[in-house]
């Protein structure tokens, strides 16, 4: 009987390879799939202010923002877009040699620089669109006070939130591999990403629809007294800069998501389950040189 999924050793060899293809893609794809992951989760980070801008328990917003956030990686992953977090497993190719690290580099880069034109097409269209509005203008509220409460972390949270962040992200991703078909792909997906949003940690592409929307949210009078409403200072407004959203925000989430995928996810699986593999096989050539019987089944 065919198995249902892919064992954990198997996810790891096909992860080799998987990252190997994403490596040696060309600038110009990396760029345009990039521009779509980006955008796809900016439409995951709006849906889920919208769902909740009225919502007064905190735990409970955030569960049901974890759950519509979901959407977003379900979206990148189906279609095969190129996201900046997920893409730090390709860590896992580089150490088994199939793929090179200045190639792993370049992914980063531009998709990285898709990612955030993606982000900032949405905002664009979402400014537009009036959707702000909303609630009286108690969306554009919201999303003022979730830019402020981001810009305002220390680096030592920030940094801290975001391995933490992209630890479950990049194991939504992982587990993902481990799926044969769709439903399996969308239940391994939903539940790692359902937690990290519900717990709050942060996300360096999400954070580039939440923080430019309330930067540029800012020049509305009736959405900054609906954050005002929230508890929002002017002083604490006036923190709200492009300078802020860089220096206390996504410098330090993005080198946190870099940590918590590429190391506790990539690095640690490859370790267990490929280097292992590798030193199994080169004590058991060196077993045979020396004629000495490998096999544990055997008596003789």
């Amino acid at each position: 009987m065919e198995k249902m999924i892919h064992s954990p050793a198997e996810i790891a060899s096909r992860y080799v390879e998987a990252g190997c293809k994403k490596a040696s893609l060309p600038v110009r794809q990396l760029l345009l799939l990039g521009i779509l992951a980006g955008a796809f989760i900016a439409f995951a980070s709006q849906g889920s202010n919208m769902a909740i801008h009225t919502i007064e328990s905190v735990g409970l917003a955030k569960a049901l923002a974890g759950a519509i956030f979901s959407t977003g990686l379900m979206m990148v992953v189906i279609t095969g877009a190129e996201l900046f977090t997920g893409n730090m497993l390709i860590i896992v190719s580089c150490m088994e040699g199939r793929s090179r690290w200045p190639q792993m580099l370049k992914n980063w880069l531009f998709v990285y620089i898709g990612n955030l034109v993606g982000s900032l097409i949405v905002v664009m269209l979402i400014l537009l669109s009036g959707q702000l509005n909303s609630s009286g203008g108690l969306l554009g509220g919201f999303t003022i006070k979730t830019a402020v409460n981001k810009v305002n972390l220390s680096f030592v949270n920030a940094f801290s939130m975001g391995v933490l962040c992209n630890w479950l992200v990049c194991m939504a991703v992982w587990m993902a591999q481990a799926a044969k078909d769709m439903a399996g792909k969308l239940l391994a997906i939903f539940f790692p990403i359902w937690l990290f949003i519900t717990s709050g940690f942060e996300h360096s592409i999400a954070n580039m629809y939440y923080i430019p929307a309330g930067i540029l949210a800012k020049a509305n009078p009736t959405w900054v007294e609906a954050a005002a409403s929230m508890g929002v200072t002017a002083e604490k407004l006036q923190a709200l800069t492009w300078q802020s959203f860089l220096v206390k925000n996504l410098i330090p989430v993005t080198l946190g998501n870099m940590l918590g995928g590429g190391i506790f996810v990539g690095l640690i699986f490859w370790r267990a389950f490929l280097y292992k593999k590798k030193a199994t096989e080169c004590d058991q050539d060196q077993c045979a040189i020396k004629g000495v019987n490998t096999n544990p089944r055997s008596t003789f």
